[in-house]
């Protein structure tokens, strides 16, 4: 059960299959720890005196991991991403007391950062989305500037994962930009989307619809 976890880190698997501890033969086992490749409960692994806290809170995580001088990361392995992914972790009990304490002495502080982040945050998406637009129109000058800026903005929605939110998309560089052109017309130009409910393979729909995709777009850089 390999993770790419720093070393530093404790890990609690949260088992995905059922298991027993092969100290003192407990089972089923919620949490577990890998000893030598056998799985040991959080008691026979001396974890059993922590507290679980679910990941969702940042700031209350690292002040209760910072306080506390023993902790753990719990992951669990997701099928559908092929990967372990972070639960939470186990803190000392009055580690956590005490991060849930400061955060509370601070939590109107911190709701005024995070606001101010948002506004940083939405002015930059502004001015981002702006400037894809723009690229879009150099590229493809008879591209209707509406359509155009309905590009950019569903290509650069923050954390969506989208061709805009790459790392070649945030340098605007020119074959990101046509991804996304050649995306949105793929979806929105042709019966690509129906050829998928109808049950035809991607790579054969998207060689249905290619030629219509390559007219669209060379019409798009023509003259405007």
């Amino acid at each position: 059960m390999a993770t790419s976890l720093p070393p530093k880190d404790l890990v609690v698997f949260e088992p995905v299959k059922r298991s027993q501890c092969a100290e003192c033969r407990q089972v089923p086992l919620d949490r577990l720890v890998l000893d030598d490749g056998a799985p040991r409960c959080l008691d026979c692994a001396d974890l059993g005196h922590l507290v679980y806290l679910p990941r969702g809170d940042t700031a209350l995580t690292r002040r209760a991991r910072e306080g506390s001088s023993l902790s753990a990361v719990v992951v669990r392995f997701s099928k559908r991403r092929g990967r372990y992914e972070r639960q939470g972790v186990l803190v000392e009990e009055v580690a956590l007391a005490r991060a849930e304490a400061d955060c509370l002495a601070d939590s109107e502080a911190r709701a005024r950062r995070r606001a101010r982040d948002a506004v940083r945050r939405a002015a930059e998406d502004v001015r981002f989305t702006a400037a894809f637009t723009a690229e879009i129109r150099r590229l493809f000058p008879g591209c209707p500037p509406e359509r155009a800026h309905a590009v950019a903005s569903h290509a650069s929605v923050r954390g969506s994962g989208r061709v805009g939110r790459s790392a070649a998309g945030r340098a605007l560089d020119e074959g990101a930009v046509t991804a996304a052109v050649r995306a949105s017309v793929r979806h929105d130009d042709t019966a690509y989307d129906a050829l998928l409910m109808a049950g035809v393979p991607r790579y054969e729909a998207r060689a249905r619809v290619a030629a219509t995709i390559e007219a669209v777009l060379a019409a798009w850089r023509g003259p405007g």
